[in-house]
């Protein structure tokens, strides 16, 4: 198995998990809008996750970089461009005293990064499968798979 088919593996289980985060933030800020949980709770609650989701991200970004994956990159890049963006502007955390204005908003981004990583998934899973079919077809060529 090539270091290729082995990172889109790790990428899938990755997008797997901030999937499931992404799932999470919604239900919290759902949660939050009908008045389940105080803003309190919900802010010390997902701003654990947050560097640790934009971290994720952006190691996995990295990787491909550095494999040269020019069109996994190209995905990519809008939301780490995004997630620097709001770590250089200090916007990356939730603050309990405004969450309730910019619920919306909140909201509209994770509901963003839900399909995001819902495509990235699969896109994911099929990169993952045309690597492994292909390094197998190479092996068979080649003699080497007996």
């Amino acid at each position: 198995m090539s270091f290729t088919a082995l990172a889109y593996i790790l990428a899938l289980i990755m997008a797997g998990i901030l999937l499931f985060g992404a799932v999470y933030f919604v239900i919290m800020l759902t949660d939050l809008e009908c008045d389940y949980i105080n803003p309190i709770d919900l802010a010390n609650t997902l701003n654990t996750y947050v560097m640790p989701e934009m971290a994720a991200h952006l190691v996995m970004f990295v990787v491909f970089l550095l494999m040269g994956e020019w069109f996994t990159v190209v995905i990519n890049l809008p939301l780490v461009a995004w997630n620097i963006n709001k770590v250089v502007n200090n916007r990356q955390f939730y603050d309990a005293t405004e969450v309730f204005r910019t619920l919306s908003k909140h909201k509209q981004e994770n509901f963003f990064k839900v399909a995001f990583y819902l495509l990235c998934f699969f896109y994911y899973l099929y990169s993952m499968i045309m690597t492994l079919v292909n390094e197998s077809t190479d092996d068979i060529r080649s003699g080497s798979a007996y």
